[in-house]
Parts: C-alpha cells; structure tokens; sequence
C-alpha cells in the first residue's frame, strides 16, 4: 500500500494520459466509424466494398499487430512519429472506428426502410436522407453500444503501455519493477484508476439504454 501512496504523482500522470488517448481516439474513431457505416449503407458499390473489407479485416485483426504496425512499420515506412502517443492514437481510433461503423449500420437498419423512401420520394439525396431523416432516428438505438466500446476503447489503450507510451498500463509496469514485494497493490491501484472512467461510463450507458427503452 506504501508503494501506492508513492507513487500517486505517477499514477495521476497516467491516468491523464489514458484519458488523453481514450478521448482522441474515441473522437477520431466516432467521426472514421461514422463514414464507414454511412458507406457501408451507401449506394456506390465501391464505398460499401471498401468498408465492408476496412471493418471485416480491423475486426479480426489481433490489436496488439494494428500497434506494431503503427508504431513500428509506419516509422520504417518513412512516417515518422516526434511522440509515440500519436501511433497509439492512430492503432486505437482505426482499431475502434470498425466496431462502431458496425454499431451505427446496426442502427441505420433499425430504422423502417419506408422512412428512407418517403424522404427520396420528394427528392432528397443519399446523404441528406441519412443525414436528416435515418440518423437522426438511429441514435436512440445506437448510443448505449457506443458507450459500451468507447469502455473498451478505455481497456484496450492498455496496449499503449507496451508500445513506449506511458499510461496508466505503462507506469503499472515500471513501478512493478521498482516496487517488487508490492507488485499486488500496484495492480490494484492501476485497476483502480482504471475503474475511475470506465465505470461512470457503464452508469451513463445503463442510464441511457434505461431511457431509450421507455421512449420506445
């Protein structure tokens, strides 16, 4: 316990730092997943290919081989990163935007098809009617399961930590070292500010669901 009580100033530094991650990438992974659904649902044959093959392939690729491509191939490739945490962002949102393209197309068909052909019967485009008639409509639907990921977005920013990047995963394991009798607390005490955002987020989805059942 003493070791944790240290250590505090590290475990605040990467409890910031994990929000930090959580927060852009989710940002950056809602806008991407976002585009990727509404192609997904689009009429071009080329865009609901291209998505379909980006969410199949992001979806069953281990998580841990997007962070080394991004933090190891990509430099060799020529782009260079002055801050890891920028691979990071990059293996986090393109990893979590296929899982929410998925959520938001689940939502878009929930919506009744009649909705989507009275608005181009009176001469609305493809991205006017999903974006004012089906989208709208969508979001009851699709919020609680987008918070569920944005949660394990929050988790899986733990790989960071074994890509020189120091989060909450990251400094855990440095103080494992210094602190070698009290590896325990020092688990507990990074589950614990772990537990500090992924659990408001799990009130605010049950909140949310709770909600959305009643407005049906």
């Amino acid at each position: 316990m003493d070791a944790v009580i240290a250590s505090l100033p590290e475990y605040w530094d990467g409890f910031l730092r994990t929000l930090y991650l959580s927060v852009i990438s989710g940002i950056i992974a809602l806008i991407v997943g976002t585009l990727l659904a509404a192609m997904r649902v689009s009429p071009v044959a080329a865009l609901r290919g291209f998505s379909m093959f980006y969410v199949e392939v992001a979806r069953n690729t281990p998580l841990t081989i997007i962070f080394f491509f991004a933090a190891i191939v990509l430099p060799r490739l020529g782009v260079k990163f002055e801050q890891f945490e920028v691979a990071a962002i990059i293996a986090l949102s393109s990893y979590t935007a296929a899982f929410i393209a998925e959520a938001v197309r689940s939502g878009v068909n929930s919506v009744p098809v009649g909705q989507a052909e009275a608005a181009r019967s009176v001469g609305m485009t493809f991205t006017q009617v999903l974006g004012f008639i089906v989208l709208p409509q969508a979001v009851r639907t699709v919020v609680p399961p987008l918070i569920n990921i944005l949660i394990a977005l929050v988790k899986n920013s733990s790989v960071a930590g074994a890509f020189f990047v120091l989060e909450l995963f990251g400094y855990g394991r440095q103080l494992s070292n210094d602190y070698g009798n009290q590896v325990l607390w020092i688990l507990l005490g990074v589950a614990f500010f772990y537990l500090l955002i992924t659990v408001p987020l799990g009130l605010l989805a049950h909140f949310v669901e709770r909600k959305v059942a009643i407005a049906r």
